[in-house]
C-alpha cells in the first residue's frame, strides 16, 4: 500500500471515531504529495501551529529551497507576518496547502514573485532591501510575509580581492590591509612614504568611498641646498671736454662775452658810473685776465677716466622646495606726501627703501636628481648723481642690477644666468654759427664734449647639496686684521652644550606616524620678507619672490575729530 493511501485510511478512521464518540472533530491533515510540505488548518480560529513535513520516500530527489506555508487567516486577521529571506541573485520557493489565487510584492525593485504552480510561488531577489509579500488563497485566506533580500557579497568580494592584488602589485614592500564594509573601503597598515599612500588610496577609490587609516614611515632629513651667487661688474668711462669763453670788460668800449653756452659762461655786468664786473659760476680749468686790454677768457680743458669694479658673492642655504632670502645692505629714507587732512594741509612722512645685495630663491630637487632654481638676485646701490632735491630733502636714485629666471642644473654645476656688455659713445659739439666754421680760428668759437662708457656684467649661479658640519669640527671663520677687546664674561652668552644638557636624541620616537600627522608637520607658515616687515612668520602671507615696491605714501592714522562743544 502506498504512503498516500495509508494516510487516507488513517484520516477516515479518525473521522469515524470522532463522529461515533460525539466529540469535536480533530484538525484535518491534508497531504501534499507534490512538495512534501504540510500546513495545518482549522475551520475556525484560533489556528493551530503548522506541523512538520512528513519524511520523503527513499531515493526521492531533494527538493529546492522552500518556505513553510504560514497559517491561513481571514480577511480581518493580518497579524504576525512570517519572515522570508533570500540573497540577491538567488531564488526561493514558497508552498501553500491551498490553491493560490493572487500574489503581490510591495516593492518590485527589491524582489519579484511568480506563481509557478497552483500552490507554489517563486521569489527572486533583485536588490538588497526589505519588502512585503502577500498571497491570496482560494476561500479568502491571505498569507503575509516580511521579505528580506540580503546583499550578495560575491561580487564585492571579487572586487576587493582585485584591489588587494593591484595594491600588492604596485606596492610590493608595503603592508596594507583592505576591508570593505557598508560600501566603504578602509585602508590600514604602513607604507614607505606619502606617494605610496596616495597610490593605495587611488587604487582603493575604485571601490567607492575610501578611508585612509595608513601609517607612514618617518621620512629621512630633507635635502639642503647651498646657493652660491657671484655678481661681477666692471664700469669704465673716459671723458674729454674742451671749450672757450671770451669776456670783454671794456675793450673797444664794449662790454660783453662770446660763448657757446655748453659750459656755464661767466656773467658780465656794467653798472652806471662803475667799472665792469665779472661773475664766475664755474671757473672751469683755466681763467685768463688782461686788465690792460679789458679782456678775459675761461678755458674748459678736461679729461677724465673712471673705473668701478663690483664683486659680490652672497650665499644662501635653503630646504628643498622652500623659499630663502638674503639681503646685505641697508635702507635709505625718502619723504612722501600724505593726503591733506582735516586742516587741509598735507603732511610729509618718511618711508624707507631697501638697497644692497639681495637673493630670493626657491630650489627644488627634480626626479632626475637635478636642482631646479627659481632665483631673483639683485645688486643695488645709491646714486646721488641721479638724485633729486625736494623741499630741502636730497633723494638719491638707485643703480640696480636684477635677474629673475628659472634654471635647472646638477649639484656643483654653474650657470651664467645673466650677462651684459654695454658700450656707449656720447659726443656733443656746440659752436657759434659762422665763426665756428672758420678754419683753425673757428676752434676758438667751438666747444666739444666726448664721453665713452663701457659696462661689463656677469651673474653666476652654483648650487650644491650640503650637510651640517659634524659635531666637534672647526667652524669656518673670517680673518680679522685687528684685535677685539677681551671678553668681559668668562662664559659665552649661549645655551649650554650637550656636555651639560645631555645627548640630543637622533632617532624618532616612532618609526611610523599617521598620514595626517605627517602632512600637518610638513605645513609651515610663510615668512614675510617685505620691506618694513618684522620678520615674524605670518600664516596668511603667500609664498612669493620679492618684488620691488613702489614709492607710495605712508598713510598716517586719521586726525582725531574736534571735540564737540559741551551741551549748555
Amino acid at each position: 500500500m502506498s504512503l498516500g493511501r495509508r494516510w487516507t485510511t488513517i484520516f477516515a478512521f479518525l473521522t469515524l471515531s470522532a463522529l461515533i464518540a460525539g466529540q469535536t472533530p480533530v484538525p484535518a491533515v491534508q497531504a501534499e504529495a507534490q512538495t512534501g510540505l504540510v500546513a495545518v488548518q482549522t475551520p475556525a480560529p484560533p489556528a493551530p501551529s503548522p506541523q512538520a513535513t512528513p519524511p520523503q520516500a527513499p531515493n526521492a530527489p531533494a527538493p529546492g529551497p522552500q518556505a513553510r506555508a504560514p497559517q491561513a487567516t481571514t480577511e480581518g486577521d493580518q497579524e504576525s507576518p512570517n519572515e522570508l529571506s533570500v540573497t540577491v541573485g538567488k531564488s526561493l520557493i514558497v508552498s501553500t496547502t491551498q490553491t493560490i489565487e493572487r500574489i503581490s510584492v510591495g516593492y518590485g525593485d527589491v524582489a519579484e514573485a511568480t506563481a509557478v504552480g497552483p500552490r507554489e510561488v517563486l521569489v527572486n531577489g533583485k536588490a538588497a532591501g526589505q519588502t512585503s509579500l502577500i498571497v491570496w488563497q482560494q476561500g479568502g485566506n491571505k498569507l503575509f510575509f516580511d521579505l528580506l533580500v540580503r546583499p550578495n557579497n560575491f561580487v564585492a568580494t571579487e572586487r576587493v580581492d582585485a584591489v588587494r592584488r593591484e595594491i600588492r602589485k604596485e606596492l610590493p614592500g608595503d603592508k596594507i590591509n583592505v576591508s570593505f564594509e557598508n560600501e566603504t573601503v578602509f585602508l590600514r597598515g604602513s607604507v614607505r612614504d606619502l606617494t605610496s599612500a596616495d597610490r593605495a588610496m587611488a587604487i582603493a577609490g575604485t571601490l567607492g568611498k575610501a578611508v585612509n587609516l595608513l601609517y607612514v614611515s618617518v621620512p629621512p632629513p630633507e635635502a639642503q641646498i647651498l646657493l652660491k651667487v657671484r655678481f661681477a661688474s666692471v664700469d669704465r668711462s673716459v671723458s674729454q671736454e674742451l671749450g672757450l669763453n671770451l669776456i670783454s670788460t671794456g675793450a673797444t668800449n664794449t662790454v660783453g662775452r662770446i660763448t657757446t653756452g655748453q659750459f656755464s659762461p661767466p656773467i658780465v655786468a656794467k653798472p652806471p658810473n662803475s667799472p665792469a664786473t665779472i661773475t664766475l659760476s664755474d671757473a672751469l680749468n683755466i681763467f685768463l685776465l688782461r686788465p690792460d686790454l679789458n679782456l678775459a677768457a675761461t678755458i674748459r680743458a678736461f679729461e677724465g677716466r673712471g673705473l668701478v669694479e663690483v664683486l659680490a658673492e652672497p650665499n644662501v642655504l635653503a630646504f628643498n622646495g622652500r623659499q630663502a632670502s638674503f639681503l646685505a645692505g641697508g635702507e635709505f629714507p625718502y619723504p612722501t606726501i600724505q593726503a591733506a587732512g582735516t586742516g587741509g594741509v598735507p603732511a610729509v612722512t618718511i618711508a624707507f627703501r631697501e638697497f644692497g645685495v639681495r637673493i630670493n630663491v626657491i630650489p627644488t630637487i627634480s626626479p632626475r636628481g637635478t636642482i631646479r632654481l627659481e632665483v631673483a638676485p639683485e645688486v643695488s646701490a645709491l646714486d646721488f648723481s641721479g638724485g633729486i632735491s625736494f623741499q630741502g630733502f636730497v633723494i638719491p636714485a638707485l643703480t640696480v642690477r636684477r635677474v629673475h629666471t628659472d634654471i635647472e642644473l646638477a649639484a656643483g654645476q654653474s650657470f651664467a644666468i645673466g650677462g651684459l656688455l654695454d658700450n656707449r659713445l656720447t659726443e656733443t659739439v656746440d659752436k657759434i654759427p659762422g665763426l665756428g666754421d672758420i678754419p683753425i680760428l673757428g676752434r676758438l668759437f667751438k666747444s666739444r664734449s666726448l664721453r665713452r662708457d663701457n659696462t661689463e656684467l656677469m651673474v653666476l649661479i652654483t648650487p650644491e647639496l650640503v650637510r651640517p658640519l659634524p659635531a666637534g669640527q672647526p667652524l669656518p671663520g673670517l680673518n680679522y686684521p685687528g684685535s677685539f677687546l677681551q671678553s668681559n664674561s668668562k662664559t659665552l652668552p649661549r645655551t649650554p652644550g650637550m656636555e651639560i644638557t645631555g645627548v640630543v636624541p637622533v632617532t624618532p620616537p616612532d618609526e611610523t606616524v599617521p598620514v595626517e600627522q605627517l602632512i600637518q608637520s610638513m605645513k609651515r607658515p610663510k615668512l614675510d620678507t617685505s620691506p618694513g616687515a618684522s620678520g615674524l612668520p605670518d600664516g596668511t602671507q603667500q609664498q612669493q619672490l620679492w618684488a620691488p615696491t613702489l614709492l607710495t605714501p605712508v598713510q598716517a592714522p586719521p586726525a582725531a575729530a574736534p571735540a564737540a562743544p559741551p551741551a549748555k
